[in-house]
């Protein structure tokens, strides 16, 4: 292999780069405006909940209760109904998500002592939603509950009383329990395997089109000269976008970064190398620019979406489609940005991610220099 001729590869896409800023926007562009919008406007938070209330007891208790929802960030009082009909419009038009309903006697029945129903009608149509929005009315509802059943206790006993469970929980490694902390890494796991593979689609594929692929087979370049000519250049663009990318998500979203950048960097390249060469393949494969990016796109996004845990739990998907997942090359390196992100692990832990990651890159390699001397052949 001589490096002046994989040199003068490279110059050259570096040049059709510069000279293109359709392929330089997609390369620099795209992914910090992918990585700003899916950063902000995708969120697994409940917070806010809107939320209406048909207050048929009108008393200090029930006004007390009511405040115990007002006072929850989870929950946010759109106001107050007096009938069936106003309460259905309200969830039908979507100004509350979570109704509810106090009965007339419940004043009565908290102060003798006696259990007092409450309704809540829940809008079921985001059910996601829904189910945290039942879960955090249930945990006010209990803690009323309990500390109207200890009190009353403690006017019978006249001495105070302590629950006899002292619960304190401690989060670790995502402390203020933000969404944002645990998406951002993955999310520059997709962004980047999605953009490396759609940018190298084109390269191989742009030759054969524009009639320029049979000038380089009659020059003495050798295949492997010409593969690694075209990936350099998209290398040096991926890296200074991961670059972009932590910047980003340590300044702009303040995600903790805990664990050894140059390990993010590292595993970060080798992800590059092979996310970039299966871009060539498919373009060696198709020769045809837009059926290579429709290619790549069905090929990465969808799999690095949906099953690289970025986003879904693997362990909750069906036993056929987990083993699907291990085919996922995003899956490993999610696993590990998460891991030095969140729990500022190595690879002491992260070992058998990394040579899987690995080994992604070595196959792809491989795989893009044996197709392309296929096809001189």
């Amino acid at each position: 292999m001589k490096s002046y001729r994989v040199w003068t590869i490279a110059r050259k896409e570096f040049i059709h780069i510069i000279r293109d800023p359709r392929s330089l926007g997609m390369a620099i562009a795209i992914p910090m405006l992918l990585l700003v919008l899916f950063g902000y406007a995708l969120t697994l938070d409940v917070d806010n909940v809107p939320m209406m209330v048909w207050d048929q007891s009108k008393s200090q208790t029930s006004r007390e209760f009511i405040s115990r929802f007002n006072g929850s960030p989870y929950f946010s009082l759109q106001g107050y109904v007096r009938n069936y009909k106003e309460l259905e419009r309200a969830i039908d038009s979507g100004q509350a998500l979570i109704t509810l309903i106090i009965p007339m006697d419940f004043a009565r029945l908290i102060e003798s002592g006696r259990q007092a129903p409450v309704q809540l009608i829940v809008d079921g149509s985001d059910s996601n939603t829904a189910t945290f929005a039942i879960g955090y009315a249930d945990i006010v509802a209990q803690t009323y509950s309990q500390d109207v059943a200890i009190s009353e206790i403690q006017q019978v006993r006249g001495r105070t009383l302590h629950p006899p469970l002292d619960s304190r929980p401690r989060v670790w490694f995502n402390a203020d329990m933000e969404s944002k902390n645990y998406i951002v890494p993955g999310l520059i796991a997709v962004i980047m395997m999605v953009i490396a593979a759609l940018l190298t689609s084109l390269t191989v594929a742009r030759e054969w089109e524009r009639g320029t692929m049979e000038q380089l087979i009659s020059t003495p370049i050798k295949g492997r000269e010409l593969i690694l000519g075209k990936l350099l250049p998209y290398f040096a663009i991926g890296m200074f976008d991961v670059l972009l990318a932590v910047l980003m998500g340590e300044f702009l979203f303040q995600v903790p970064l805990r664990g050894n950048v140059a390990l993010i960097f590292g595993t970060a390249a080798v992800f590059l190398a092979g996310a970039l060469s299966l871009g060539i393949v498919i373009s060696i494969v198709t020769k045809s620019q837009l059926l290579a990016s429709q290619l790549a796109m069905v090929l990465t996004f969808l799999p690095s979406f949906l099953l690289s845990g970025f986003m879904y739990a693997i362990s909750n998907m069906p036993k056929p489609i987990q083993l699907i997942t291990y085919l996922i090359p995003a899956k490993y390196f999610v696993t590990i940005l998460k891991g030095i992100y969140l729990k500022g692990v190595g690879l002491e832990i992260l070992a058998v991610e990394a040579g899987l990651l690995t080994v992604f890159g070595i196959v792809m390699v491989v795989l893009a220099n044996m197709k392309f001397k296929k096809k001189l052949a």
